[in-house]
This record gives C-alpha cells, structure tokens and sequence, in this order.
C-alpha cells in the first residue's frame, strides 16, 4: 500500500476528516519505497527495500492541539487515530503561537517524478555497486559506497477544504575510493531525481584518479589560501548558511542577519554583487514540492540579490504577529554562477587549494556564521594552473557569509545535496583568503 493514487489518498483523508469532531483537523499520508545498495572492500555488503505508508493527523480545540500517527487505514483504524489526537488536544495547554490550518489552496504541479527512479530494481542497484567497484579492483583500489533511492507520495487535506497530491523520486549516490595502504582518498557524489542522469562508470573515475594522485600528501602551514571549492564542498558551507533566513531569529537578535537596535537586515549589501540565491519549485534541475509543511503554495524568490537580501522566511505566525505577508518555506536553493568547469577554474589558477570535500561542519558563532569543518578525500595544491602534489587536509574555521564576499570567480552549477537535506543547484568557487586554521591526519 506504500504508493497511492490521488483518488485513493483522498479517500482516505476525507474520511478522516470527516471523523473529527474537533474546532479543525488536518491530516497528512506519505509513503514510499525506499531501496539502498550498500558496498565496502570492493564488495556488497547490504542491499535492502523499506516499504511504508504513514498517516498524521492534526486536531485543534482552540488553541489546544493535539497529534497522532498510524499506519493502519481501514475505518476503524482512521476512526481510532483521529479519536486519539483529539483525547490528546483535550488534554494539551493552549499554544500561544497557534495557527488555524490554511484555507484551501491553488497548487501548480512541479515535475518532481521519474519513471525510471521508481522502476530501480534490486538488480539495477547491484549493477551500479558492480559499477564502481569492478575499475577499482583492476586498479587495485578499494571502493566503499552507498545508493539510496526513493519513489514517494505525499497528501494532504484539512476541514478547510484544502487538498494537495504529489509523487516524486530521488536517487543519492557516494562512492568512496582508497589506496590499498589507505594513504590517498577520492570521493564523488551524485544526487538525482531521474536516474538516468546518472553516470556511474564516468564518476568512478573521477574518485579513482583522486585517490591514486592524493597518496604522499605534503604538509602546508596553515593560513589564508585562495581556494576552489568543488560544488560538493561549498555546499556544506552554503547549506549551513541558508537555515538563517529566518526573519524570527533576525528580529530577535538571533541571527547575522540581525541588525544593532533591533530589526533585520532585508534589502543591505552583504555579499559580492555576483552572488544571486533564489527558490523555484519549478526549476528543472532542481525541481521541489509545491508546498510547504504549513501546505502554503511555494513560488519563485529571490534571497540574494545582487549581493543584498532580497527575502527571509516569515513563518506564519511571525508574519501576522509582524505585520507582514506569510511566506513558504523554500524547498530548494539555487545559485547562479557562470560558464567554466572546475577544471577550467583551476587552469585559470597562479596558486591556490582544491578542496573536493568539507564535513563535521559544526557552528562556531551564529551571529557571522562562523562554521568549523574539515577537508577531506582529496585536497591539492594549484600551481600555474595544474594540481602538483596532493596535501594533508586541513581544519577551517570560515564564515560562508565572508566567503562569498571573497569570490574572485564562479563556475558553472551543477546540482548537489544539501547538508540538511533537499538539493542545491550551486557552482564551484574560488574564493581568496580562505582560513585553515589547522592541519589534519585523516585522509
């Protein structure tokens, strides 16, 4: 039962809607297939399916709330869950900060489906393992990695009337690459909503070379580099930054978006003017729901304009209590960026570092966003436009908000994963005086 029609899934919610004796319900069914090939030492070592379909029901008594899940849909059962939540809002104190559920809404569809994601096999995601694994056991590398594909539904309704339906696909891929003496470290990544776009035999390679030319890493002191951040590890930064456009914690003094004296900093310069961040749920690389969780319709935003901040998020209730339109939540981040590869970045490159990868990004300060992280699987050095010898990785302690005032120049975007979920369309970057602060043994 895990992927249901419109007109099943609307059955089901308008039953349970019409269960409710609360002030108000609202109710939200997903499913979905999951599947996941896992494979480590040149070899597979999981393969798996999940199957589920998951129903939430929301009720209000006032301004008391209460909410209860079940994966059970015949009558009874929807009659038990809706009673459940209802028991619960009874019981709940009123939420100051309560919001009547939407009223109905116009949703225009976004092309979040791939027949060719949601047909993967068992066997497709073998071949893909196979795929990445059989050039590294010729060359005598070792690949770890892991696919993880899904083909969803999502619905919603509520006793105002509004309904929404939408399936979509997505198919993530890592793939690891290390020498036998685990001296060198490749990494690649691709994340996809149809599967067909994605390439394994070329994208092993790309690792495959990494790992053999980044064994016998030199050590550089660290400091401020000019650095090519590859779109993979600009991401890491970039998605960090983006969960702070909240106009809430900008008025409150929470974020850097905060202004001394109160207020937000909507419409100042804060980058370089090249920089351009927006939303489209319509985009086709990086297509998104056309809602969100409130069940708001999303549209077309820009964040950054021109280097000055353009939008922030208002939820619903910190838009009425401000006096301001409510908006939905972005379901994408898109930047733009020009026309050259990261290869052509690179040749264009006196002196600088090529970072393939950042992780265990942690927050430092979130008032300028200064973030902590590390470089690996694959970090070179850049001179007279060619990597001449791999080095040690390092530790960062960089603000996303400084670097993309230090651009010198942007390549071509290409889609990635965001490090809180959801996919980026973002370029690879140089960016001049980027602080390492520290070396690190891990490859």
């Amino acid at each position: 039962m895990s992927i249901l029609t419109e007109a099943q899934a609307k059955a089901i919610l308008e039953k349970v809607i019409a269960f409710s004796t609360a002030d108000e319900a609202s109710a939200q069914l997903s499913g979905g297939i999951q599947g996941n090939v896992r494979f480590a030492r040149n070899d597979i070592s999981t393969t798996g399916i999940v199957d589920d379909t998951e129903l939430a029901v929301q009720v209000a008594f006032g301004k008391r709330v209460g909410i209860a899940t079940i994966n059970q849909f015949d009558d009874a059962s929807l009659e038990r869950v809706v009673r459940r939540a209802e028991d619960l809002a009874k019981l709940a104190p009123e939420n100051p900060e309560f919001m009547p559920a939407v009223g109905k809404q116009t949703y225009r569809a976004t092309d979040t489906f791939s027949e060719a994601t949601a047909a993967l096999t068992a066997e497709a995601r073998a071949r893909i393992a196979e795929a990445s694994i059989a050039p590294c056991r010729d060359r005598k590398l070792i690949a770890a990695g892991f696919l993880e594909d899904g083909n969803t539904f999502f619905a919603h309704a509520n006793s105002n009337g509004n309904f929404g339906y939408q399936r979509s696909t997505i198919a993530d891929y890592t793939c690891t690459v290390r020498t036998e003496d685990g001296r060198g470290s490749g990494w690649v990544g691709s994340n996809v909503k149809d599967v067909t776009e994605f390439d394994t035999a070329t994208d092993i390679q790309i690792a495959m070379r990494k790992a053999a030319a980044s064994a016998d890493a030199q050590a550089l002191e660290p400091g401020k580099y000019t650095v090519i951040l590859e779109p993979a590890a600009g991401a890491g930064l970039v998605s960090f930054m983006m969960g702070y456009f909240d106009a809430r914690s900008a008025d409150e003094g929470r974020s850097f978006l905060s202004k001394q004296g109160g207020g937000n900093k909507l419409g100042e310069q804060i980058m370089d003017p090249r920089v351009n961040i927006y939303t489209d749920p319509w985009h086709p690389e990086v297509p998104a729901m056309p809602w969100d969780s409130d069940g708001l319709p999303r549209e077309r935003a820009m964040i950054i304009d021109s280097g000055k901040v353009a939008n922030l998020e208002y939820s619903r209730y910190w838009a009425s209590k401000q006096g301001k339109p409510e908006t939905a939540g972005w379901g994408n981040i898109i930047m733009d960026g020009g026309t050259k590869s990261t290869a052509e970045l690179i040749a264009g490159t006196e002196r600088g570092i090529l970072v393939t990868r950042t992780w265990y990004i942690r927050m430092v300060d979130p008032q300028t966003v200064l973030l902590t992280g590390l470089t690996r699987d694959g970090t070179f050095y850049i001179e007279d436009g060619q990597l001449r010898y791999p080095i040690k990785n390092f530790r960062f302690n960089e603000s996303p908000v400084i670097m993309l005032n230090n651009i010198e120049e942007l390549g071509r975007s290409v889609r990635v994963k965001a490090d809180e979920g959801g996919s980026m369309l973002l370029p690879p970057m140089k960016i001049r005086d980027f602080t390492f602060t520290s070396l690190s043994d891990a490859v």
